[in-house]
């Protein structure tokens, strides 16, 4: 196992510069996710970890050695990739020992290592089919496999679950996560979906535009999100975001579109007058007849829970979250007030919270 640092990094395909000095340093044994949308450059930070990618400047160093100009085969790490990229003629037992025929390992060693990953990931049984034999779960187990043979400082998976669907992604979620606890592998790990990095992270760093907006354990992200960007792609559904005006005059308020008036926490009247972002999230907002009126626009029942999405005075429109099973109908009037102490505050022109 090793620590990876990664220092002012930048990548420039031409005079397309798509990650601008990106500094992350991730502890020995720890599980870090790479999130963000599409383009973000997040997989390009990770084929540079791996060596696959140039570095345009700066430095990554993996157990302290750095390895900007180290091969790949050298760096001692191993990859997942989303497209599994098993060999379709090898038998399961081959391909997760192929590196190790590769190194020439003793073929004693070699079938050891390939019993304790097919223990640990339950493949025992299916040591003598082919890729083609196999579910697609199972086939992302194989690739796993093939990593954990060899024994590497770090793991890096790149969108291993984003080919499964959605019953199996929430199955995998929790054995990757099982199988870092008992390995306790340094792991990054990139992926688009803010679900799973949420479920699985011991840290997540979200990346938009080729910039780390912020680095944080999930729930730290969730509660202190330090910019819209974050606050509005960490959580599903998404926040609400209702751009307005801090009143000052009496106990402070948003002053909204179409005279809508929302109660602000006591310390946003140091911000009297400025135009801000207020951010409420979906299962913060609870029925009340003092609460912002709403126009009921679509129910989306699922069981558990009823999201109803409504339309505010103004036009925004936002969703509200209930675990309680209301029966709204489309154009009722409802009242929606935030929870007490969970507002978040964003300048209107930088995004920045405040």
């Amino acid at each position: 196992m090793a620590a990876v640092d990664i220092r002012d990094v930048r990548k420039a395909f031409g005079v397309a510069q798509i990650l601008h000095g990106v500094s992350i340093d991730i502890a020995d044994g720890e599980f870090v996710i790479l999130v963000g949308p599409s383009g973000c450059g997040k997989s390009t930070l990770l084929r540079m970890i791996a060596g696959l990618e140039s570095i345009t400047s700066g430095e990554i160093a993996i157990g302290g050695r750095v390895v900007n100009e180290v091969p790949p085969k050298e760096r001692d790490i191993a990859m997942v990739f989303q497209n599994y990229a098993l060999y379709p003629h090898m038998t399961v037992a081959d391909n997760m020992a192929f590196s190790l025929k590769l190194k020439k390992a003793p073929a004693s060693e070699t079938a050891a290592r390939v019993k304790q990953a097919a223990d640990i990931l339950g493949l025992t049984a299916y040591l003598d089919r082919f890729p083609r034999q196999l579910s697609g779960g199972q086939r992302q187990r194989v690739a796993m496999g093939r990593a954990i043979v060899r024994d590497p400082q770090v793991f890096l998976f790149d969108e291993p679950l984003s080919n499964l669907d959605a019953k199996l992604r929430v199955a995998m979620r929790a054995e990757i996560k099982e199988l870092h606890q008992r390995l306790k592998t340094t792991t990054v790990y990139v992926t688009h979906d803010q679900i799973e990095a949420m479920t699985m992270a011991d840290k997540i760093v979200v990346m938009h535009d080729g910039h780390v907006e912020q680095i944080g354990a999930p729930l730290d992200l969730y509660d202190r999100p330090q910019n819209r960007f974050v606050a509005g792609f960490i959580g599903s559904p998404s926040m609400n975001f209702i751009d307005g005006r801090v009143d000052g005059s009496g106990s402070p308020m948003l002053a909204g579109n179409g005279g809508l008036r929302v109660p602000l926490e006591a310390e946003a009247s140091t911000h009297a007058g400025r135009a801000v972002t207020l951010g409420i999230r979906p299962e913060h907002l609870q029925l009340s007849s003092e609460g912002m009126p709403a126009e009921v626009v679509v129910v989306e029942p699922t069981g558990s829970e009823v999201q109803v999405n409504a339309r505010l005075p103004g036009g925004e429109e936002i969703v509200a979250v209930f675990r309680e099973r209301h029966l709204f109908k489309p154009g009722e009037k409802i009242g929606l007030k935030p929870l007490p102490g969970l507002q978040h505050l964003f300048d209107a022109e930088t995004g920045k919270r405040l």
